[in-house]
């Protein structure tokens, strides 16, 4: 028996669309190679990393209570600096999210009186309520400690409007600027480290001590530097995606210049302390390991991503990046025009889960939305973006977000559910 006949026999699967994913495969294959590539780069990377800081297995110790001198978890930092180019970094478990992480480095920087200006469109929708766009007055949101906040829209195409950024910079004292790499739930092209940081020189270029802070979330070992290697002064993630490698349970970093890192990590702690105390608990050994995978485990979920790109355009849907474009994360965008099309999709691809593969999601009332969203997740870290997933708020023009991907295999078996299970809904033809 071989795989397509087992995957007939035991997933319920037709071969149409089996043939219709073997076709694809072929196709996109030299994409792939390209992707092993810079895995390849990132690895050796990461090792060197490792190898120049001298990990060591007493480095996966466990500290309690205060943590003083526990050189596992400042070393993960030096690891993580180094790694991604830059002069210093907060690595913990502390951190719940990415959304966490970005909060932590906006109030740690910014004062009453401060101005930050999102120069990507509006940030993610969980950061609406931190910044003070929506939620309630007297929550805690920088408007609630006098910070202002505005915000430049993106060009039709998606890039960033230079003309009314440089005309804004120089009417306005902009403390820091806020980049979002990835598209969040837009339709746009995710931005390359290298385009970030042109962004960034432009804005330096105008504002020389404007603060440069980077939603660095899907982005990292996509490709071979990060946005700090072209001029970011921070940049942050969550651990449960990118550089947790699927094995780090939660967490999150923020790194960049080493004045603004400690200025986070008064925030994370408290001045004074910030990046001296903080007990790691156990979590080292995770955190460590989910990073020496992480460059291995990005390049099966962008496969994945590529897979499913060339598969539902085969099928006649508009995707955003194309199969054979360049990839900035690990997010594939496909837009299915109908609520009963993205359902579908998810749903589909929740069967192909190794966790919850009988769960049937449903769009609901996620907090820090705006509308119902619907998410399909079978991780073993709950909400791991690393981890085969897709999700889509249920509004026009009813786009499904698929990410992540331990092993492309897995992914793809996952990919070949949904086309099944649109396929059995009458939503596709082959």
């Amino acid at each position: 028996m071989n795989k397509n006949e087992y995957i007939m026999k035991e997933f319920s699967v037709s071969n149409k669309v089996l043939e219709l994913v073997e076709q694809t495969e072929k196709e996109v294959r030299e994409q792939f190679d390209k992707i092993e590539e810079i895995c390849q780069i990132n690895q050796y990377k990461v090792m060197k990393a490792f190898s120049d800081n001298r990990v060591s297995d007493a480095h996966f110790g466990i500290s309690t209570g205060y943590g003083y001198d526990d050189f596992g978890r400042d070393t993960l930092d030096k690891v993580y600096a180094q790694a991604f180019d830059c002069e210093d970094a907060l690595v913990r478990h502390n951190f719940i999210s990415g959304t966490h992480t970005i909060s932590t480095a906006l109030f740690g920087v910014l004062r009453p009186g401060d101005l930050l200006l999102a120069v990507t469109g509006r940030p993610y929708d969980t950061l609406e309520e931190v910044i003070g766009i929506s939620g309630d007055e007297g929550a805690g949101s920088l408007k609630d400690f006098g910070i202002s906040y505005d915000e430049i829209n993106l060009l039709e195409n998606g890039e960033p409007d230079y003309d009314k950024i440089d005309e804004y910079l120089k009417n306005n004292k902009v403390k820091a600027v806020m980049i979002q790499r990835s598209k969040g739930y837009g339709w746009r092209p995710t931005y390359s480290s290298e385009k970030i940081g042109e962004l960034v020189s432009f804005i330096k270029g105008i504002s020389p001590d404007t603060i440069a802070i980077v939603d660095n979330c899907y982005g990292e070992f996509v490709g071979v530097n990060e946005p700090t290697s072209f001029g970011a002064d921070l940049i942050m993630g969550s651990l449960i995606k990118n550089p947790g490698g699927g094995l780090a349970k939660t967490g999150g970093y923020i790194a960049g210049r080493r004045d603004l890192v400690e200025l986070c990590s008064y925030r994370l702690t408290s001045v004074g302390i910030g990046k001296e105390c903080g007990a790691s608990l156990g979590f080292n050994r995770d955190m460590y390991q989910g990073l020496f995978l992480a460059p291995h485990v990005v390049s099966q979920a962008i496969k994945a991503a590529v897979l499913c790109a060339g598969v539902y355009e085969k099928l006649g849907f508009e995707t955003e990046p194309k199969a054979n474009e360049e990839r900035n994360d690990i997010i594939q965008s496909v837009k299915f025009g109908t609520a009963e099309g993205v359902i579908a999709f998810c749903q589909g691809i929740q069967k192909g889960a190794p966790v919850d593969s009988f769960v049937t999601p449903e769009p609901w009332d996620m907090p820090g939305y705006s509308s119902q969203v619907i998410m399909a997740a079978g991780a073993f870290v709950q909400g791991a973006s690393i981890e085969f997933s897709a999700d889509a708020p249920i509004k026009e023009p009813y786009i499904a977000y698929m990410q992540g991907g331990l092993t492309y295999e897995s992914a793809k078996l996952g990919i070949i559910m949904s086309v099944e299970n649109m396929l059995n809904r009458g939503l596709i033809s082959l």
